[in-house]
């Protein structure tokens, strides 16, 4: 549990930068041998491209990291809940597992079966880490306030 809080407070730090440059805060990290090897957040409003979701960029950077699309042996942490659109991606990297500290509401399936692709990646909640849950209720309250 103690890595799992050192990473998530890695993951919420970059969700953090997306709140403070108006995006929806969501961070990731990717780790690999346990060292952190990429890093992402939101930026998809400032960018303009519907892709750029925490999970692709952190995604992305580790790909060129390591010089292979294959994420095979590493773990992601993410302060939300990926997106149907990033868990293909996320399945496809081949990553080993995604925990996330926040459900999203807006997922559509929950289980990698109903998506009928073959995973070998585990999708895990861990409960105790709320200011992940908290940061994005407080940035669609300002959002509704407005």
């Amino acid at each position: 549990m103690e890595q799992y809080i050192k990473y998530m407070e890695l993951a919420y730090k970059e969700a953090k930068k997306a709140e403070k440059t108006g995006e929806v805060p969501v961070g990731a990290i990717i780790v690999k041998n346990n060292k952190v090897i990429s890093k992402g957040y939101n930026k998809n409003n400032k960018s303009n491209l519907t892709i750029d979701h925490a999970e692709i960029i952190a995604i992305s950077k580790a790909n060129k990291k390591i010089k292979n699309w294959r994420l095979s042996n590493c773990d992601m942490y993410v302060t939300l809940e990926p997106c149907l659109m990033c868990k293909t991606v996320i399945i496809n990297s081949r990553i080993k597992n995604v925990y996330f500290s926040s459900y999203n509401k807006s997922v559509i399936v929950e289980k990698n079966k109903e998506l009928n692709l073959s995973s070998d990646v585990n999708f895990i909640y861990v409960d105790g880490f709320v200011k992940c849950s908290e940061i994005i209720k407080e940035f669609f309250l300002k959002k509704r306030n407005k």
